[in-house]
């Protein structure tokens, strides 16, 4: 059942690019679907936080991105380094804050990714992440096997991992597939759950298995959410495309 809309945060009230964004696309996405949003209040009013979200169509960051606006908050995604450089769109980018990816656990990388954390917690902004990095492989469209991205950027400023399921943008463009406009206002439902317990990764030394096995919590989360949205038991394990000889192109996160 969709919940009351929560008080807006300052970020939202403050005039900025986002309202001439979502006085544009959250109208137009309104008459495509309806989106129904549970657990409105594990999403932070205030403060940063990262927003775990998993990814099974082209269109869903529009789902993500109109539900976390509804619910008082700027959508904010995590974006590759090099699009920051493409003329106008990265104007537009930078402009509304979002997130250059750290794709490596380099030390550049651990760098980049330490700044990033600590620019969301001076200025109290959120960041959507899709852990998976790209499209999941699954074919049922479960969550696969997620990086360890959103857990590093989380586990650097002491950031809380919300974990996000949304089900439904697959009947207005499936996966890898065209874009359906008929019949509208198509059913999307949203699930936030409660932070993801990520305390064994937040540590100056932190092993990759220690990273891992935080990385495997949220993932797991957001399987047991989405769950619930399709009323099925999410699989014990996440799907892996190594495993099937599949590539995992369009990764934005690692």
């Amino acid at each position: 059942m969709s919940e009351s809309r929560p008080r807006a945060s300052k970020e939202k009230t403050r005039p900025s690019v986002f309202w001439l964004l979502g006085a544009i696309i959250v109208p137009i996405f309104g008459a495509l679907a309806k989106i129904e949003i549970t657990g409105a209040e594990k999403l932070p009013r205030e403060g940063a936080f990262v927003l775990a979200a998993n990814h099974h169509s082209e269109i869903d960051p529009l789902v993500v991105a109109v539900a976390v606006w509804r619910l008082g908050r700027a959508p904010r995604f995590m974006a590759k380094e090099s699009l920051f450089h493409v003329p106008v769109l990265g104007w537009a980018l930078k402009r509304t804050g979002m997130v250059p990816v750290a794709r490596t656990a380099s030390s550049s990388g651990a760098r980049a990714t330490l700044e990033t954390s600590r620019d969301l917690v001076q200025h109290g902004r959120g960041v959507i992440v899709y852990p998976e990095g790209t499209l999941t492989r699954d074919p049922e469209l479960w969550p696969m096997r997620g990086k360890s991205g959103a857990v590093r950027l989380a586990a650097a400023g002491g950031i809380p991992v919300i974990p996000m399921a949304q089900w439904g943008a697959q009947q207005i463009m499936p996966r890898y597939g065209k874009l359906r406009l008929w019949p509208p206002r198509r059913r999307m439902s949203v699930v936030i759950g409660d932070p993801v317990d990520i305390d064994d990764a937040r540590h100056e030394h932190v092993t990759p298995a220690e990273l891992n096995a935080a990385t495997t919590r949220v993932m797991d989360r957001i399987a047991e959410l989405l769950g619930e949205i399709r009323g099925l038991p999410a699989p014990k394990t996440r799907w892996n495309p190594a495993d099937h000889g599949q590539k995992e192109t369009g990764r934005l996160d690692s």
